[in-house]
């Protein structure tokens, strides 16, 4: 584990827990609010293509978003485990500490700075799925 003291420790964990909150609230939000909104309300009543079209995209921004927030939120909850197994702080390419700046930046990362600008400088040329 990165030499971190129990303070900055503590620092982490207390921004990964409201993080965690956070997020829940967020998708629960976000769920209650799409489960309130039928499609038929979105594309209005007329059988218009353009309509249908818009509300297939609002439909699929929500769906992106949840999944989003989905995804960080499984990274905070192993973020949380590598915290409370004594894992937490080290760069999982090259061993060194993270950093105790980054990780009050960015409390679930995996890599050091150097090592995330490598990584995805090497895995830029994959596709990401964009709206």
């Amino acid at each position: 584990m990165a030499d971190l003291t129990e303070d900055q420790l503590a620092q982490v964990k207390a921004v990964l827990q409201q993080r965690y909150l956070e997020l829940r609230e967020e998708i629960r939000d976000e769920l209650e609010r799409s489960g309130n909104e039928h499609y038929a309300d979105l594309a209005g009543s007329v059988a218009d293509p353009g309509d249908d079209s818009v509300a297939d995209m609002l439909v699929d921004v929500d769906a992106a978003l949840v999944d989003r927030q989905v995804h960080e939120i499984r990274a905070v909850e192993a973020a949380l485990k590598r915290l409370a197994d004594l894992d937490f702080g080290d760069c999982v390419d090259c061993g060194g500490e993270i950093g105790f700046e980054r990780l009050m930046a960015y409390p679930t990362a995996r890599r050091c700075v150097r090592c995330q600008n490598l990584h995805e400088k090497t895995y830029s040329h994959e596709s990401n799925p964009t709206l």
